[in-house]
C-alpha cells in the first residue's frame, strides 16, 4: 500500500501560520492533520473551527480534523463548513458512534474513528465498514513529547490482518478492505514509522519530527521510504 504522510500541524509556528502551511506543501505530504481540543476530553486546549478555516484558505491540501472532544455532534457541521476533508472522532467520547460516523459520510466527507491506548482492538470489528480510517494513539492524547507506546503495535496489527481478511460493506457494496486506512500518531519518528509500517499502518502522522527539519521534505522522504 502506498505510505501516506500527514504532519500535524499543532507542532507548527503559529505565529508564520501560512509560512509553515507552504513548508508542507512543499515537503509532498498527502495532507494536514488538525488536533481540536476540548479541555475536557482531554486536558488542553487547542485551536477552533476559525483555524481549520484559515488553513483551508491557505491550501488545496486535504485536511484531516482530528476531534479530541466531548459532544463531538455539535461541532462536525461547522467544521465541515470551515474545510474539513475527513472528520476524525473519538471511540471514546460519544455513544452514539455510528450515527456520528454515518452522518459525517452523508455531509460528503470522509470518517475517522480513533482509539485510545488503553481501547481493547476487539471494538475495531465492529465500526470497519462503517468508517474510512481508523486510527491508533500511539499516545496518550492531549499531551505533547510523550514516548511512542510500543504496546499498540499489536491493536495495528491485529486490525491490518482483519483487513486483510474481510469484506467490508461501504453504501451497501461489498469490496475488499485490504486497502483500508489505518493510521498511527503520537511520538512518531523515523525509527518507529517503520515498525508501525511493518505491523500494517499506511498513514503516519507527525508533528515535532517533521517540524523538527528545516527542509520538511527530507523529513516526509525518510517516514514514507520506510
Amino acid at each position: 500500500m502506498d505510505i501516506k504522510i500527514f504532519p500535524s500541524i499543532l507542532s507548527c509556528d503559529f505565529r508564520f501560520l501560512k509560512n509553515e502551511i507552504k513548508k508542507i506543501e512543499k515537503s509532498g505530504a498527502d495532507g494536514i492533520h488538525i488536533d481540536i481540543m476540548d479541555g475536557h476530553f482531554v486536558p488542553n486546549f487547542s485551536m477552533g473551527p476559525k483555524i481549520v478555516e484559515a488553513i483551508n484558505k491557505s491550501t488545496n491540501l486535504f485536511l484531516d480534523v482530528h476531534l479530541m472532544m466531548y459532544n463531538p455532534f455539535d461541532y462536525i457541521e461547522r467544521f465541515i463548513e470551515m474545510g474539513a476533508d475527513m472528520i476524525s472522532i473519538h471511540f471514546e467520547a460519544t455513544e452514539n458512534i455510528e450515527y456520528l460516523l454515518k452522518y459525517i459520510r452523508r455531509c460528503g466527507k470522509k470518517a475517522g474513528l480513533v482509539f485510545n491506548p488503553e481501547t481493547s482492538e476487539s471494538m475495531v470489528v465492529n465500526f470497519l465498514d462503517k468508517c474510512d480510517q481508523i486510527l491508533f494513539m500511539t499516545v496518550h492524547p492531549g499531551f505533547g513529547g510523550q514516548k511512542f507506546m510500543e504496546k499498540v503495535l499489536d491493536k495495528v496489527e491485529f486490525t491490518r490482518n482483519l483487513c486483510n481478511s474481510l469484506r467490508i460493506k461501504e453504501s451497501g457494496i461489498s469490496k475488499k478492505s485490504k486497502n483500508f486506512d489505518i493510521a498511527v500518531d503520537g511520538g512518531i519518528n523515523r525509527e518507529n514509522s517503520y515498525r508501525c509500517i511493518e505491523m500494517g499502518a499506511n498513514v503516519i502522522i507527525s508533528g515535532s519530527y517533521l517540524f523538527s527539519f528545516k527542509d520538511m521534505k527530507k523529513g516526509v522522504e525518510q517516514l514514507r521510504k520506510r
